[in-house]
C-alpha cells in the first residue's frame, strides 16, 4: 500500500508481542521497541515520510509528533493501537494520507475494532483522477503512475478522468479513458484556477506554460465537487514521472435525509 517502510513503535511487553504479529501480517515493516530517545526517533521517521503505527497511549503519539506535524496534505499516515490489539485508530492523515483505509485493513487483519473519528467516514466516497501530461506522452507513462500510486479499491470508485482543455484531444488520455471506461472531462485554465488555494503546491512553471497553477489536482477537485455538489479533498497529491502527473480527489455524496 505504501512505498515507504512502515515503522511500528511499542513500549510494553504486550505491545512488543503485538508489533511482532503485525510485522508478520504487513509487508515492508520495521519494529522499534522502546527506542531511545523516543520522541526524536519517532520524529525522524515521521519527517522522512514513513507511515507509523504506535502501540502506545494516544497521548504519547500526539505529544511525540506535535512538533513536526505540518499538513494533512503532506504528513504520512499514523495509526494508534492499544497493546491488547482491540482498537485501531487513524490518528493523522485519515483522508489525504490514506490512514482511514489503512486502519480498516489493519483492523481486519487482527480482528480489532476500527475507530474512525473523521467526518463522512460512513459514506461511500467517489474519486476523480486528475491527469496532466506532455504532448505525445505514451499511455504507458499514465498507467505506471496509476499502478504505483492508486489502489485497486480507489480505482474502482473513480467516476471520471479530468484534465485541462489543452489536453482534450491527447491520444494517451483518450486511450486511458476508453480503457478504464470512464468519462474524460476537461476544464479551461481559468476554471482550474478557481481552486488554486486548495492545491498542495502552486507551480509558477505550470502557470507560465498553460495559464493555471496546477492541472491534475485542480481538475480532479473541480469535477469531484461538481459530481457530489459537496466539498472535495485531495487524497493523493500530485505525483509525477518524466512525462505525466496524476492526482486523486475525493468527495462524499450529501447525507440522505432520515425518515
Amino acid at each position: 500500500m505504501f512505498t515507504s517502510q512502515i515503522i511500528i513503535f511499542s513500549l510494553t511487553k504486550k505491545g512488543d508481542k503485538l508489533a511482532q504479529k503485525l510485522c508478520l501480517l504487513l509487508e515492508n515493516t520495521h519494529h522499534e521497541h522502546k527506542p531511545k530517545p523516543f520522541s526524536s526517533t519517532v520524529q525522524q521517521f515521521f519527517i522522512a515520510g514513513h507511515p507509523l503505527i504506535f502501540i502506545t497511549a494516544t497521548g504519547i503519539a500526539v505529544r511525540s509528533l506535535a512538533p513536526v506535524i505540518k499538513s494533512k496534505l503532506s504528513d504520512p499516515p499514523v495509526l494508534v493501537l492499544d497493546e491488547q490489539g482491540m482498537f485501531v485508530i487513524p490518528l493523522l492523515s485519515g483522508h489525504q494520507g490514506g490512514a482511514n483505509e489503512w486502519a480498516r485493513e489493519v483492523s481486519e487483519l487482527i480482528k480489532a475494532q476500527l475507530v474512525i473519528t473523521t467526518a463522512n467516514s460512513w459514506q461511500q466516497p467517489i474519486y476523480v483522477l486528475g491527469i496532466g501530461c506532455d504532448k505525445g506522452c505514451p499511455e504507458s507513462y499514465l498507467k505506471t503512475l496509476i499502478d504505483q500510486h492508486i489502489s485497486t479499491k480507489q480505482l474502482k470508485n473513480v467516476v471520471a478522468i479530468a484534465s485541462i482543455n489543452l489536453k482534450q484531444n491527447e491520444p494517451a488520455l483518450l486511450a486511458l479513458s476508453q480503457r478504464l471506461n470512464l468519462p474524460f472531462i476537461c476544464y479551461s485554465a481559468t476554471k482550474l484556477n478557481t481552486v488554486a488555494n486548495k492545491l498542495s503546491y502552486k507551480s509558477e512553471i505550470v502557470y507560465r506554460e498553460v495559464g493555471c497553477y496546477g492541472v491534475a489536482e485542480a481538475a480532479a477537485l473541480i469535477y469531484a465537487q461538481q459530481f457530489t455538489q459537496q466539498e472535495a479533498e485531495l487524497v493523493l497529491i500530485k505525483q509525477k514521472n518524466q512525462r505525466a502527473t496524476c492526482a486523486l480527489a475525493r468527495s462524499y455524496p450529501s447525507q440522505l435525509p432520515l425518515n
